[in-house]
């Protein structure tokens, strides 16, 4: 009789839907309470990324409805366990929207991307859905007339279009372009402005299922931004710049989809109980999500990673930036600032060999560094203006 051979037990690769069960559950359940403002943050954040990629091809092929066919296989698949605070939540969104309004655009997000992914129960025929519901009593009460913020008025009206419900704010997309194409500011370290930036992108192209009908000019402020964040090694800000520019049908330089494929797989996912762990509020929950983003757009590998189950912490991989060099030398040089050709030696040698790599890749990511680099050294002084004030 012939010997059975016994092999080594490989050790189960979790699927997608573990993957997404598990997420969910540790955004629902293990990292803030459900009347915190971060639960909604997180969790709308996530379900957004989850509805919003259902429809776009990625960059390794296939069509929508492959990938529809996917991610909707994938979704059904998803522990119950993992949704039941997510459909608990949407039960109940009625009296979290009338008490917590000011979140309304969080609440309202949530519960269009669980009627919209298929993860609650649809409404009957004929009627209404929950999220419709919601908002028209939105409208009733006036909450985006109640916006300072171009930016929030632009989230809300994408968020009433998708139940066909037009909000007229005029001169809204007038505004939005007109910050867009001011291309000197993007070159210029500006956390808030970056982020305002990527998010008129993707409401005006509604997550990329419409033209945005940017201008060359705003394209340059994306790509300005994008020199920033790779300069600064930010993973978080680069994602979705390229998430940005590929919604305006762009292609990123490959050195920045490179080193954030990179990075996408070098976040650790460890249990809050270790000694190790990141601080709640400190962890990079937002860095992983956004790179997770990118890379389920940009080829379809987004959620592939193992997410272990846990009470999750995500410790962001160690970033070298070199932006705040480049910033001093680049203050220190005064007037002469503005010259990247004659400023390029002496920022390269107060560089460690790592640093220069960095500057050589950002150059050579973008044929208008040299034009990004007049912006961003802001050359000169107000004294002229000074100067005629006081002989006024």
């Amino acid at each position: 009789m012939g010997q059975i051979l016994q092999f080594p037990g490989r050790k189960r690769l979790p699927g997608r839907a573990e993957n997404l069960s598990n997420l969910l559950h540790a955004l629902s359940c293990q990292r803030h309470r459900q009347e915190d403002v971060y639960w909604l943050k997180e969790n709308a954040e996530l379900l957004n990324v989850l509805e919003c990629t259902r429809l776009v091809p990625h960059a390794a092929g296939g069509d929508v409805s492959d990938r529809q066919g996917s991610q909707t296989r994938d979704l059904a698949e998803i522990s119950p366990v993992a949704l039941a605070p997510l459909r608990a939540f949407y039960q109940a969104t009625d009296r979290h929207l009338c008490f917590f309004r000011q979140y309304y655009r969080f609440i309202l997000s949530m519960a269009m991307d669980l009627e919209d992914l298929g993860l609650v129960d649809p409404a009957p025929a004929g009627e209404a859905g929950r999220a419709e519901i919601l908002a028209d009593w939105v409208v009733q009460q006036d909450l985006p007339g109640h916006e300072l913020s171009d930016l929030q008025r632009a989230e809300a009206r994408r968020l009433l279009a998708r139940r066909g419900i037009a909000a007229d704010f005029p001169g809204l997309d007038a505004r939005l372009h007109q910050f867009m194409d001011n291309t000197a500011q993007f070159a210029v370290p500006n956390r808030k402005a970056a982020y305002e930036l990527t998010h008129i992108v993707f409401y005006l192209s509604d997550y990329g299922r419409r033209d945005p009908a940017v201008s060359r000019a705003a394209i340059q402020s994306l790509t300005h931004v994008g020199l920033l964040a790779y300069l600064d090694q930010d993973a978080d800000l680069l994602s979705e710049i390229c998430i940005a520019l590929r919604y305006c049908q762009l292609h990123p330089p490959q050195t920045w989809e490179d080193w954030l494929f990179r990075q996408h797989h070098s976040f650790a996912m460890v249990d809050a109980e270790e000694a190790t762990a990141p601080g709640l509020h400190h962890d990079g929950y937002h860095m992983f999500l956004v790179s997770s983003w990118y890379q389920e757009l940009s080829t379809g590998s987004g959620f592939d990673r193992r997410i272990p189950a846990a009470a999750l912490r995500f410790r962001r991989p160690d970033a070298g930036g070199i932006l705040h060099q480049l910033s001093e030398a680049t203050f220190r040089a005064g007037a002469q600032g503005g010259d990247w050709q004659a400023m390029r030696a002496q920022v390269a040698a107060g560089l460690s060999d790592s640093g220069y790599e960095i500057l050589c890749a950002a150059e050579g990511s973008s044929a208008s560094f040299d034009s990004f680099f007049v912006d961003f050294a802001r050359h000169g002084t107000v004294g002229p203006l000074l100067a005629r004030m006081e002989t006024a």
